[in-house]
Formats: C-alpha cells, structure tokens, sequence
C-alpha cells in the first residue's frame, strides 16, 4: 500500500500517490491517469509497479477532482490547463529524483489522457528517458510538442483496435517526429481489443489477455531503460 504525498510544482504543490518496492528502493516512474482522476484503478497501477521493484508516483492531475460519469470525465478533460499538467509531469520527475529510495532513471506510464500526457513527458522533460502510452487519445496540438527531446529514447504504444490499431494518424504522426528526432519507437496491436482495455475495474472493455501482455512489455522496457 502506498500513501498521499505532495511536490512542488510551478511555486505550488501538487498531490500524487507514492508507493516503493519491497527492497526499499528502485527505478522511478510517474503513472499518469485516465480521464477519470485519481482513482482507485490508477492507485492499484501504481502498488503493482512498486510489487515489480519500481519507486511509482500517480500525479493528481485533476487536483482532488475525480468521476466516474463520462460527460464530468470530458469535463475535467477539457478543463485541463496543459500548461499546468506539463509543469506537474516535470514536478513530478523532479521529485522522484530527489527521493533517496529512487535509483536509476525515470520512466512514464499513462492510459487515454494519461496516455498522451506520459508520451509528451518525454518531450518536456531530459529527466524522463523511457515512455509507455496506452492508448493517447489527446491531440498533439494541444500541447503544443517539441519533440526533439526524445534524442536517445525510446517509447512504446499500445494500440486498441477500437482506436484504429497503430495505423491511427495521431500515433504515426508521434512516431515519425520521435525518429526524426532520434528516439526509437515501438508499436503494439492488440487483436479484438476495445479503448480502456487493461482498466480491470471496466468490464464492457477489459481484456485479461491483452493487458496481461501489455503489463510484461511496459516491464520490459522500463527495465531495460532505467536499471542504470
């Protein structure tokens, strides 16, 4: 079980959700929600990171908001000043850095909004090195991206096929500009799959099979990329 910490954040603070591995210390990633908050599904993501030897902190983007109607969702969605949700995602780099138990690198985990939030943490941040973007659904124009702080790192997408598999405009558009930019990517499909489908808390869209694989690829790249 993890606890409610708080971190600067643009002269102010921010709360998120901490959690550490058993061995007192790990790698650092920053989980990044869905549209519905903070919620209990985010909170259980990131004790299974610490469970798998990571140091995890979930942001609370949303500020003590959360929902689980979808029209409050888009709601909050579209009330998320971008401007503040990069100066968290680099506040919370920071943080992890600054904790004696965080070794190693940082990486950034994030499903739907989080999705696109975690794959931009790449790009605002050099303290961000490894990226795993579960289905981004936010449009690249409006945050704005300058991709070319993905030099030298790597990102993965894992694409529903209710979102148009890796095929999707918004995720060729991202990982063209992350080669041309010198960071490597790599795309996962996943067969039958709908939006949403590693939330074990949504029935009409989980898919065990699918998000078990997805779980041991994003553990895969995260150790390969943030152990030293």
């Amino acid at each position: 079980m993890g606890e409610m910490v708080s971190f600067q954040s643009n002269g102010g603070t921010t709360d998120a959700y901490l959690a550490l591995p058993e061995s007192g210390s790990g790698p650092g990633v920053i989980v990044v929600q869905e549209w519905w908050g903070l919620v209990g599904h985010i909170k259980n993501v990131v004790d299974r990171f610490a469970a798998a030897g990571f140091v995890a902190l979930a942001p609370d983007f949303f500020h003590g908001a959360r929902t689980d109607e979808p029209d409050e969702a888009m709601r909050l969605l579209m009330g998320l000043a971008m401007d503040q949700a990069a100066k968290d995602i680099a506040g919370a780099a920071r943080y992890l850095n600054s904790r004696d138990e965080q070794i190693g690198k940082v990486g950034a985990v994030g499903f739907c909004m989080g999705g696109s939030l975690s794959l931009w943490s790449g790009a605002l941040t050099d303290e961000v090195v490894v990226t795993s973007s579960f289905y981004p659904a936010v449009p690249w124009e409006r945050m704005g991206v300058d991709w070319n702080r993905y030099a030298g790192k790597h990102a993965i997408f894992h694409c529903s096929e209710e979102d148009g598999t890796s095929q999707a405009p918004g995720i060729q558009a991202a990982k063209a500009a992350i080669e041309a930019a010198g960071g490597e990517v790599t795309l996962y499909d996943y067969p039958g799959s709908k939006h949403a489908f590693f939330n074990d808390e949504r029935p009409e869209v989980y898919d065990a099979g699918n998000a078990s694989d997805a779980w041991d690829r994003t553990l895969a790249v995260l150790q390969a990329h943030l152990d030293s």
